[in-house]
């Protein structure tokens, strides 16, 4: 099968357990389904991830939700040309129950099954625009666990640039929040306390943001903004909440302008057209703002495309529309779950 027209997808590399199904149209793609069932709240109560807590509640509702996807999607599994899975990065237990789901269910309807590199997918939630983004083109990818900036230069065909050295981010957000006294996940909360704060009234690093390459480190910035919540904690016995938006206001900006300075500088080194922005941190406003304000200004030709929010975070749609764009079906009995996938070749 050369040209398939609608997948099925399936993520489970985290805590989200999600099926989506996705048509080809005569430009680009349109999604019949999008099913996401998440265990955050549970997460939550344990202020982050617990593996074996998040595996035990995908196996829960992987059927249930692939069911939905087809339902909503109005079709049958006899209409779907082939199915996709997310293979790699994430946590080894939940990949292995999208991964052999898929697997059986390949093997049950007779589909071509495609594996995809979950980093990869998130791009392909920027092929949902029309005009559909062209190449070559920059991609930062910004989440929990990844901060990456690589050069596409076609379907499957890219460079890595650049990427952290230490923590990501979002690690970077959700240490930071948990300093603060702030629920998980930490950029959401940073974001929304940010918006009555004031930037200007600390004073905190950016780590990397002039060195002549394109890697990150965040880590630098997690230890300044303990040493200062310490220092204000000794002083006061807690932080108010004026302090607490004041410092989340100052974390959320220095995480954006070395994400937005380092994208551009990729973006001029290598004279793109556009950028495309992918992952969950792509969803803070701030950094979709900043980046398209500079952009406008800096490099008035270039494009910056950024999915829709609810597209920015773990979803099966983007999987699908990546494997409908690099369709390399494979063995199914040949997949394998691989926690440690990278955007590094």
């Amino acid at each position: 099968m050369g040209n398939p027209k609608i997948i099925l997808g399936i993520e489970s590399s985290c805590d989200e357990t999600a099926a989506a199904v996705v048509q080809r149209c005569t430009v680009g793609v349109k999604i019949l389904s999008n099913v996401v069932a998440t265990s955050l709240s549970l997460q939550a109560k344990f202020g982050g991830i617990i593996p074996e807590q998040a595996a035990r509640e995908q196996l829960k509702s992987i059927i249930p939700v692939i069911g939905e996807a087809i339902d909503k999607a109005q079709i049958t599994s006899n209409e779907l040309d082939a199915v996709a899975v997310t293979r790699g990065p994430g946590l080894i237990g939940s990949l292995l129950v999208g991964v052999e789901t898929a697997k059986t269910l390949t093997l049950l309807w007779n589909k071509p099954l495609v594996p995809v590199n979950h980093l990869i997918g998130h791009f392909y939630a920027n092929w949902i625009y029309n005009p559909l983004p062209s190449f070559p083109a920059i991609g930062l990818l910004v989440s929990g666990g990844h901060t990456d900036l690589i050069i596409f230069k076609n379907h499957g065909v890219y460079q890595y640039l650049g990427g952290t050295r230490d923590d990501a981010a979002g690690e970077c957000f959700d240490k930071t929040a948990r300093l603060l006294g702030l629920p998980y996940p930490g950029g959401p909360a940073i974001s929304k306390l940010a918006a009555t704060g004031s930037p200007d009234k600390f004073i905190l690093p950016k780590p990397m943001i002039n060195s002549p390459d394109l890697d990150f480190s965040f880590s630098g910035l997690k230890t300044a903004v303990a040493s200062l919540a310490e220092n204000l904690k000794s002083k006061t016995g807690s932080l108010n909440p004026k302090t607490q938006a004041d410092l989340a206001a100052a974390i959320e900006e220095a995480i954006v302008d070395v994400l937005v300075e380092k994208t551009l500088r990729a973006a001029r080194d290598y004279n793109v057209e556009q950028v495309l922005v992918a992952g969950g941190v792509a969803a803070n406003q701030k950094l979709s703002q900043t980046l398209r304000q500079r952009a406008a200004t800096e490099l008035p030709h270039m494009g910056v495309l950024i999915p829709p929010p609810p597209l920015c975070t773990d979803n099966a749609a983007y999987i699908a529309i990546a494997a409908l764009y690099n369709f390399r079906p494979v063995n199914p009995l040949s997949v394998h779950a691989d926690p440690s996938l990278s955007l590094r070749h």
